[in-house]
């Protein structure tokens, strides 16, 4: 099915048949190499690994330390390269979440971690680790978190594991992988006005499906993406997983350089692919003929231009999550809000993914903005993405949210929809009180 779809597409392949070393190498083999002492692992090889950074949050976290306990381990592998951050239900929402984040506060305390974040302090963990610096070109990092993916953006190799495969890192330092094929996704010429990371993803899976990467390292190029901005580069790459890829990854130029030169807690290294390297296949795009993009329930496949939606009436709005919650998010759905009330009858929610994005808000007058819109602003939380709380659905409610996901019932109630978007999107809409575009709302089609 995916040759099928591939075909129509009109891809360019690039996969060679000789494996030597004298081979090109695509960027995610090269870090990969760095990491085990396998020599230069081809894809298909498994090796063992050698791990920068191990994260875990206030859901996976707890599984991996009991695992951690049962296994007679006394001690972690390095307290400076464990990450537990509490972020899904914090504030806790309940006797069951406090008593999750407990079990964090307590191992971390016990085993001396360096890096421990509770309320106050953490973020999304996906938004807040690369803000922390504590991810970093080259880097190779696992997450008991599916979009662990995020921190490709930055020319790292991370891919989300089980909680089990967490606790055997937090012991040893190493994780087994199966070295994944690299797909190249390449973006020609530059974006239409309002057309962002989260439209070039939601269309990108649109076109190949869910299944479209499977146990394969997404990498994007292109002159698209080279003149994005880091946001709209995490964006995507955290989204990568739900192409069903084992990583997502971007290598790093000058624009990374900027981003980590001040923050980076560790060295950097900047690999990228060799001009000959091998790809399993090569997919080349129109960045100008991309519009804005939704997908509709229940799957981030189901993307199509905003225009073609139709009339769907909302009952509420999310903006943020780990992929849309960054300050430069914050800033097009403070453009659009400002001067104008939500639609009534809906509910907007708007949620900074860390700390200092909320601080930022708060200087800047964005959160004046979403507050006098009629809006609700929210400290940092993963909250109502999977259903959590901080705006959970109920049955028949409809929802258009800056997430990555819109399975049946993954903001709440199984009989109520979740629309995916990007931020100029998802902010036109809870003003109009229906999906549409941003200049529907503004009267304009560019920045100015």
């Amino acid at each position: 099915m995916l040759r099928q779809r591939l075909d129509r597409l009109n891809p360019r392949c690039a996969k060679s048949q000789v494996t030597g070393d004298d081979v090109g190498k695509t960027i995610t083999e090269k870090i990969l190499a760095a990491h085990t002492a396998s020599g230069s692992p081809r894809p298909g090889q498994f090796i063992l690994a050698t791990v920068d950074l191990a994260l875990g949050n206030d859901i996976t976290a707890p599984i991996a330390i009991e695992q951690f306990e049962s296994a007679g381990a006394d001690r972690v592998f390095d307290t400076a390269k464990i990450c537990l951050v509490a972020d899904h239900f914090v504030p806790n929402k309940d006797i069951a979440s406090a008593e999750q984040v407990k079990k964090l506060r307590e191992f971390a305390g016990k085993h001396k971690l360096v890096h421990f974040y509770d309320a106050g302090q953490m973020g999304i963990e996906h938004a807040f680790l690369p803000e922390q610096g504590l991810v970093v070109p080259g880097n190779l990092v696992i997450g008991a978190d599916s979009h662990t993916c995020t921190y490709g953006a930055l020319g790292a190799f991370a891919t989300g594991v089980g909680s089990t495969d967490l606790a055997a890192v937090m012991i040893t330092g190493k994780v087994w992988l199966k070295v994944p094929e690299s797909m190249e996704f390449v973006y020609h010429g530059s974006l239409k006005p309002w057309v962002g990371g989260k439209d070039i993803i939601l269309y990108t899976i649109g076109r190949i499906g869910v299944d479209g990467v499977l146990y394969r390292a997404m990498e994007f190029t292109g002159d698209a993406i080279a003149s994005l901005p880091m946001a709209d580069r995490f964006t995507i790459c955290n989204m990568a997983i739900e192409a069903g890829a084992k990583s997502g990854i971007i290598a790093p130029d000058s624009e990374t350089r900027r981003y980590v030169e001040n923050r980076g807690k560790s060295k950097s290294v900047f690999y990228e692919s060799d001009a000959d390297a091998s790809y399993a296949e090569v997919l080349e795009f129109d960045a100008s003929a991309i519009e804005m993009q939704v997908a509709v329930p229940d799957s981030p496949g189901n993307a199509m231009p905003v225009d073609e939606v139709g009339t769907v009436p909302v009952d509420q709005v999310v903006i943020g999550s780990c992929t849309n919650g960054r300050m430069e998010d914050m800033r097009v759905a403070a453009r659009i809000l400002k001067g104008k009330k939500v639609a009534h009858d809906v509910r907007l929610i708007v949620i900074p993914a860390t700390q200092r994005v909320f601080l930022d808000c708060v200087k800047e007058g964005l959160a004046e903005v979403f507050v006098e819109a009629g809006g609700v602003f929210s400290t940092p939380t993963c909250g109502p993405c999977l259903g959590g709380h901080m705006g959970v659905l109920a049955a028949g409610e409809t929802a258009v949210a800056t997430t990555n996901r819109n399975f049946r019932g993954r903001m709440g109630h199984p009989d109520s929809k979740v629309y995916l978007a990007g931020p100029a999107v998802a902010a036109a809409s809870a003003v109009a009180g229906r999906i549409v575009s941003p200049s529907e709302v503004t009267g304009e089609n560019r920045f100015i």
